[in-house]
């Protein structure tokens, strides 16, 4: 995302002019690609490596900004949130020891902007998306000051027409309204980059999209969002609904998503995806184009495309096609988009070279992998795999259901292995990589299990919040070892360190999981939901769910003791008995505020409110327990 010079606002007449010099730009491609004016007869790999900061307390650390500055180098650059960071490794032959190269480069690089962030206080972290991530963390606040950001989050908004809704149902379920684009900052992800020869671009892009099920299968590492069990690989889900542009009208006309993995296979040639994404989706930014694509082919140079690129970078594929020009010879890549981020550099490796082995062995294998799979079994199997990972069931050329697991071990591994062996690389590199993938599908320990088996063991223990820091303590210190994830121990409560990051604001410890009722209700239920679930609180809601009162344990025993309350000839609402001027807090207000409210004004109980909406409580009882957890804590020491 490193344009400059975007325009934030796009009127009539500059964007006719863009979309002008878009069209420009695909029929130069057009033109290229027909007079045989892309490379030919060479593969490179590259990448790219997206990941969190964050603090002392294992939450999102908002100084990419200030860490840019002192790292200075161009490989290394921002992403939309304050908390993320973004590297590019330039390209490398596909061959020999490219592999163990792009390891330690990478490694390199991430070494260097570690000791730089350590000295801002913060810390790097390889994770799909972050586990202490709160919906809090994603406000434009959080948002780089890039006028690129703040231009996409406008087009977006527009187009979208309001809201963000995002709907992800796992294990949890997850329903969150948001008002910008900023959900986007909650994935971070590990791009790879295969360059190929126009002649074989539709054949190989057939058959990224066939293998991307299988692949993502063996590298999920993200099953938490906002401390909800999702998908094996939540990303996905989050991603597409982030920066989705569809309103209820583009659904019923079938208008595709802005990230989508395709409809159809492609035929011939690349032009026919960039020509499609052109027909269907609308610009979003724009920029002056200062070239001519034609002048410069006419005088043997070759163009950057700028609008086509642009354009390009705005509509995300899964597998995305793109283009780029590398010393005056422009070239053709296909950008596998799906991997995550994480657990190490070296699952990452192992993860890539996985794929590039799937392109290659099938390419020497089969001769159009159309013939052999419906595109329907491809996306299905790309769903599946997103959503329960190696306990997804894939279906391969037979059409016959199989484990994920089974099909990766039994099929796909002997054939990337065949695959990287057919491109030179070296035999020590294909061993190290690939048995990383095969020990991690064989014992089923992928990133997202870690993390959820670790999250079953603590069980109840501490907070939500300790057990989310736990996990990004635990995956922080596991990445310095640069073991692979299969070989991890599994994260424990203790690693969350000190009891005091998890209860600096109420949002981090209120209840969540509430009993209300409305106020037309009998008090009766009122009783008896204290009665049954050990509470001494019970909110009142209108039904657009905003606080109307409260009902406590001690206000209601006096007015059934009253007469009144015991000569009532029926039921009673619970308008008769709940309090309506009520003290609330907001989920940002810290514990001391909170202690100061509730000792100010003698209550024992305090409604966390956001919008005029209960989104939470806090009681007595929490402080006895987060007094009891210091107490146990000192006297350990």
């Amino acid at each position: 995302m490193g344009e400059k010079d975007i325009r934030i606002e796009l009127d009539s007449s500059d964007l006719r002019v863009f979309t002008q010099a878009l069209l420009r730009d695909v029929r130069a491609l057009d033109e290229l690609l027909r007079g045989d004016r892309i490379e030919s007869g060479v593969r490179r790999i590259g990448l790219e490596q997206e990941l969190f900061l964050v603090d002392d307390m294992w939450r999102p650390a908002p100084v990419a900004v200030e860490a840019l500055e002192r790292i200075d180098d161009p490989r290394v650059t921002s992403e939309i949130g304050r908390f993320n960071l973004e590297f590019n490794l330039d390209p490398l032959l596909f061959g020999g020891n490219c592999l163990r190269l792009m390891e330690n480069r990478l490694n390199e690089l991430l070494d260097r902007v570690r000791s730089t962030v350590r000295d801002l206080g913060a810390e790097v972290v390889l994770a799909g998306i972050l586990p202490t991530l709160r919906k809090s963390d994603l406000t434009l606040d959080n948002m780089v000051p890039a006028d690129r950001y703040y231009a996409l989050n406008d087009a977006l908004t527009r187009l979208r027409g309001g809201n963000y809704d995002l709907r992800i149902k796992g294990t949890d379920e997850l329903r969150v309204t948001h008002d910008s684009v900023m959900l986007e900052a909650a994935n971070a992800s590990f791009q790879v980059h295969f360059q190929v020869g126009p002649e074989e671009f539709a054949r190989l892009y057939n058959i990224a999209m066939a293998v991307t099920g299988p692949v993502l299968a063996a590298a999920v590492n993200s099953p938490l969002m906002l401390g909800r069990r999702l998908w094996a690989e939540t990303r996905i889900a989050v991603f597409q609904q982030s920066v989705d542009t569809r309103n209820p009208i583009s659904e019923i006309r079938d208008v595709p998503a802005r990230v989508s993995f395709g409809r159809e296979w492609v035929d011939e040639s690349a032009i026919e995806i960039f020509k499609s994404d052109v027909s269907r989706f609308r610009v979003l930014l724009g920029r002056e184009i200062d070239e001519d694509p034609f002048e410069l082919m006419s005088a043997g140079r070759v163009p950057s495309l700028k609008a086509l690129q642009l354009f390009n970078s705005t509509v995300y594929r899964w597998n995305r096609p793109c283009y780029g020009v590398a010393d005056n010879i422009a070239h053709l890549r296909i950008e596998n988009r799906v991997l995550p981020s994480g657990p190490t550099v070296r699952d990452e490796v192992a993860n890539a070279a996985f794929w590039f082995g799937l392109l290659s062995g099938l390419a020497e294998e089969v001769d159009d992998v159309r013939k052999v799979m419906a595109f329907d079994a491809v996306y299905t199997n790309f769903l599946s795999a997103a959503r329960h990972g190696l306990e997804a069931h894939l279906t391969w050329f037979d059409g016959e259901p199989i484990t994920a697991q089974k099909l990766i071990c039994d099929t796909l591994l002997p054939l990337a292995r065949r695959g990287l062996q057919a491109r030179g690389i070296d035999a020590a590199d294909v061993e190290r990589y690939l048995d990383t993938v095969e020990a991690r599908v064989d014992s089923m320990r992928t990133g997202a299990r870690w993390q959820l088996n670790s999250l079953a063991d603590m069980g109840e223990m501490g907070t939500l919040e300790e057990r989310m820091a736990a996990l990004v303590a635990a995956t922080v210190e596991r990445q310095r070892h640069a073991r692979p994830v299969h070989e991890w121990g599994r994260a424990e409560l203790k690693e969350a360190g000190s009891w005091k990051p998890s209860y600096l604001r109420v949002e981090q410890y209120m209840s969540t999981d509430l009993l209300t009722v409305n106020e037309d209700q009998a008090i009766d239920l009122v009783a008896n939901l204290m009665d049954w679930h050990r509470i001494h609180h019970v909110p009142v809601e209108d039904n657009e769910h905003r606080l109307a009162g409260l009902v406590s344990h001690r206000p209601l025993l006096r007015f059934l003791a009253s007469d009144e309350g015991r000569g009532a000839d029926g039921p009673i609402p619970v308008s008769r008995v709940m309090v309506t001027e009520l003290v609330t807090a907001g989920p940002d207000t810290t514990t001391l505020e909170a202690i100061d409210l509730m000792r100010e004004h003698r209550i024992s109980c305090l409604p966390i409110v956001k919008e005029g909406r209960l989104i939470g409580i806090v009681t007595e009882h929490d402080f006895m327990r987060i007094a009891g957890t210091l107490l146990e804590e000192m006297l350990r020491e």
